[in-house]
């Protein structure tokens, strides 16, 4: 059970209500999102960007999306993106390696492994050492590092805001945020 109750659009101000309106899915995070009425509008355009604008591959964003939850212990975040990492490529073998923890299995290529043993650090340690610096930067232009970066960043965010106020899980809306972003 959340430890905040829900924002019920019906009685919030209404910018919030219109913003709640306009999400493809009225799911608990968005309402739960919506106690800081005026980081709503900002923090669901971020996560919109990420998820429809980046340069960086939605597949390595997915995965990345994935260690993070895992790595934050975020359960709801991890069932609302395992769809949308499917629909980006992802492999069950892949998914099954990240549920298990495992950033290094064959199932991963090695700029998937790259960008993982990145997130890793970021997560952990947040600077990222030299060594996995330089080894992205030979594989990635700036603009994807950046874009990596930020992901991580965000869903450690998003992971946070889930696990503190204990959002409820829902059924996964699959791929209908993304979907609705194009």
């Amino acid at each position: 059970m959340a430890r905040l109750p829900y924002v019920d659009p019906a009685t919030a101000p209404a910018r919030v209500r219109e913003t709640l309106e306009r999400t493809a899915v009225p799911l608990n995070i968005f309402r739960m999102m919506a106690h800081a009425e005026s980081n709503l509008r900002s923090l669901l355009r971020l996560g919109g960007t990420i998820l429809a604008k980046q340069q960086l591959s939605a597949r390595l964003r997915e995965l990345t999306i994935l260690r993070v939850a895992r790595l934050s212990r975020a359960e709801y975040e991890w069932v609302q993106h395992v769809p949308i990492a499917k629909a980006a490529g992802a492999t069950a073998a892949q998914i099954a390696a990240l549920a298990a923890d495992n950033i290094t299995a064959p199932c991963f290529d090695d700029r998937e492994q790259l960008v993982l043993r990145f997130a890793d650090e970021l997560v952990r340690n947040v600077r990222v050492s030299d060594q996995t610096f330089a080894l992205v930067a030979q594989q990635f232009p700036p603009r994807e590092i950046v874009e990596l970066i930020l992901a991580v960043g965000y869903y450690m965010l998003i992971a946070r805001l889930l696990e503190t106020t204990a959002v409820d899980l829902e059924a996964d809306a699959g791929t209908a945020i993304v979907d609705a972003l194009r």
